[in-house]
């Protein structure tokens, strides 16, 4: 598998993942000590991934609500051997994000080392 297919596949597990609620799917992709930044209301929010794993594990996923899944790439840019960059959107209405996912090649395996994203609220 060529590197672009490798980063796309995690990226893949990540919005599988996050459909379907599967926090097993969202770990795999997202290293240990990863967390997701925003600003929310003006203030910086740093939630580590194991606190929004269990977030996760613990609310309805959008596939069990019967919401429509809009996850799209928007960028794949790789920076050298072991860094890349991935944009999406994807969406757990009525919350819309933007994703900035920063993903490094560790022990031979791409993994998001960092999501920085925007949220945005509809309806």
């Amino acid at each position: 598998m060529d590197e672009r297919n490798a980063i796309e596949a995690v990226v893949r597990t990540y919005l599988d993942g996050l459909y379907e609620g599967d926090a097993d799917k969202l770990a795999a992709a997202f290293h240990p000590t990863s967390a997701l930044t925003q600003v929310w209301k003006g203030d910086l929010t740093i939630v580590p991934r194991d606190a929004w794993l269990d977030a996760v594990r613990n609310r309805p996923s959008p596939k069990a609500q019967g919401l429509a899944r809009t996850d799209e790439i928007l960028s794949i840019a790789q920076h050298g051997p072991e860094m890349a960059v991935v944009t999406l959107r994807c969406a757990i209405p009525p919350r819309f994000f933007t994703d900035a996912l920063s993903l490094l090649k560790i022990d031979g395996r791409w993994q998001v080392a960092q999501k920085v994203f925007r949220t945005e609220l509809r309806g």
